[in-house]
């Protein structure tokens, strides 16, 4: 090999170690407040995951409250309960013939958890 290609090679070579040491680096920078905060989003996500569809608009009040904003008896926001923050979106199938909301109103659809700011009417 030339002298060019030698050097090119170290070249190389020397920023591929750096920039592994630096990823080193990062990982080993996270602090139990990081830890803390990965743990708490993880038990939220699967607090969510409970909630599935055919179960009772009921069911949902163990996890989630409603937002407020625009909504009808087959569509509503639910935000969870320790955070506003993090939503969700469901489809109901009504009950009955009634024209308001039961907690007997049956999940169709529930989005997956997303982060918005409050909507408030």
């Amino acid at each position: 090999m030339g002298k060019l290609k030698w050097t090119t090679l170290l070249l190389a070579m020397m920023v591929i170690s750096a920039v592994a040491q630096q990823a080193d680096s990062d990982a080993r920078n996270v602090t139990s407040s990081d830890r803390e905060h990965t743990q708490w989003v993880d038990q939220v996500m699967r607090s969510i995951s409970t909630i599935k569809p055919g179960m009772a608009r009921k069911d949902l009040f163990r996890v989630l409250v409603e937002e407020g904003g625009l909504s009808t008896r087959s569509q509503r926001r639910y935000v969870y309960k320790h955070c506003p923050y993090i939503k969700v979106d469901v489809e109901f199938s009504p009950s009955d013939d009634q024209q308001n909301e039961s907690p007997n109103d049956k999940i169709v659809t529930i989005s997956r958890p997303y982060l918005e700011y409050t909507i408030s009417d």
